[in-house]
C-alpha cells in the first residue's frame, strides 16, 4: 500500500456528501426530473454510437507480428476467424513482473464473452511484455481469453499505447502535450498506456475502425457504471 493511501486523511479525500432527506413526493419529483435528463443522455448515447459505427476505416498495411501461446501470430490471426476484433491494450511493460492493477480490474470485470463471439466478434488482450511474463500472470488470474505479446513490434507505438519520445513524438488520446496544456489538462502520459482498438476483417485484409483511450474505456467498465448509480459513486480520490 502506498504511503499516501495509508495516511489518516485518506478517508476524508474520498468522502462524498450524502443526499439530504426528503419526503417521498419531493423525492419523486426530483427523480422524474432526473429521469428526463437520463433519457436525453440515452438518446445522445445512441446518436454517438451511430456516428461511431459510421466512422471511416483505415486499411492496415503494416505486417505486425505478435506472440501467442501457440507461437507467432499476425494481426489477422487475432480475429480467430471472426469478422470483428476488439483489442484491449493491457499495460504491461517488458520489465514488469505483473500487469497494471487498473487493467487487471478491467479484465476481471469482463465476465463471459460468449455473446461477443456469437456476434462474430473476438476480444483479445495485447501487451508489450514478452509472452514468458504474460503467461504466468494470466494463469495467476485464471483468465481464459487470448493474450498476445507485441514485443519487438511497432504495434503499441503506432496505436499510441506506448509513449517514448525516442521513438515517436508522444501523442495521447489524439493530442500531444501542448494540445493537452492548451486545453488546461495535465500532461502525464509516458511509457505504457491503456486503451481499446477495434478492427474489421475482410478476408485477410484488416481495417482499423476505432480507438479510445483514458476515460473513453469506461463505457465498457460495468462495475464503474454500476457505482455511478449509487450515492457514494466511484469513491476515487482523483
Amino acid at each position: 500500500m502506498c504511503s499516501e493511501c495509508d495516511s489518516d486523511d485518506a478517508d476524508d479525500r474520498h468522502a462524498v456528501a450524502l443526499p439530504h432527506v426528503v419526503d417521498r413526493e419531493t423525492w419523486l419529483a426530483a427523480r422524474l426530473d432526473l429521469l428526463a435528463r437520463e433519457k436525453e443522455l440515452t438518446r445522445a448515447g445512441d446518436a454517438i454510437a451511430a456516428l461511431r459505427r459510421a466512422l471511416p476505416m483505415v486499411r492496415i498495411d503494416k505486417s505486425y507480428r505478435f506472440e501467442g501461446l501457440d507461437g507467432p501470430a499476425r494481426l489477422v490471426d487475432l480475429f480467430e476467424g471472426r469478422r470483428q476484433l476488439i483489442v484491449y491494450h493491457f499495460m504491461f511493460d517488458p520489465g514488469w513482473d505483473a500487469g497494471c492493477t487498473g487493467c487487471t480490474a478491467f479484465v476481471d470485470d469482463l465476465g463471459r464473452l460468449d455473446d461477443l463471439r456469437e456476434r462474430d466478434t473476438t476480444l483479445a488482450l495485447v501487451s508489450r511484455a514478452p509472452q514468458h511474463r504474460i503467461e504466468p500472470y494470466r494463469r495467476l488470474r485464471g483468465w481464459k481469453l487470448p493474450w498476445y505479446s507485441s514485443f519487438g513490434s511497432e504495434f503499441n507505438y503506432d496505436f499510441q499505447v506506448t509513449l517514448d519520445a525516442r521513438i515517436a513524438p508522444p501523442v495521447y488520446d489524439y493530442r500531444d502535450a501542448e494540445d493537452h496544456r492548451r486545453a488546461g489538462h495535465p500532461w502525464f502520459a509516458e511509457g505504457e498506456q491503456h486503451g481499446l482498438s477495434v478492427f474489421l476483417r475482410d478476408g485477410d485484409q484488416v481495417f482499423h475502425t476505432y480507438s479510445t483511450y483514458a476515460r473513453g474505456v469506461e463505457n465498457v467498465l460495468s462495475f464503474a457504471l454500476m457505482l455511478d448509480l449509487t450515492p457514494l459513486g466511484r469513491q476515487e480520490g482523483w
